[in-house]
């Protein structure tokens, strides 16, 4: 059995032509972040629910990329319940014509 390998320089989720590729993207970084700052504390999957306030098997899933039923407002919330500030940011427009970005940066 052999497995197609394919690069990609962006998003997976683009290259795999997922309509809602952005939004998961920043959902997969917002995760990450959730996840290394738990993984940090050394605390239990249930402690950091309680912290978070959102039930054990959901953070559990959002940490194993299971996303998709929450959102990115409670995600910055769960940032924020973490000790992180979060800001959001909107930049000046390109030009009348082009579509904007969404970004997520780490301080």
């Amino acid at each position: 059995m052999t497995t197609d390998i394919e690069e990609t320089n962006g998003s997976v989720y683009a290259a795999l032509g997922l309509p809602d590729a952005d939004e998961m993207l920043v959902k997969a970084q917002l995760a990450t972040k959730i996840g290394e700052i738990i993984k940090s504390r050394k605390w239990s999957q249930q402690q950091s629910a309680d912290v978070l306030g959102i039930p054990q098997s959901k953070l559990s899933k959002m940490l194993r990329g299971q996303f998709r039923g929450i959102s990115e407002s409670k995600m910055l919330d769960c940032l924020a319940r973490l000790g992180r500030d979060v800001q959001i940011v909107v930049g000046p427009a390109r030009s009348s014509d082009s579509v904007g970005s969404i970004a997520v940066v780490f301080a």
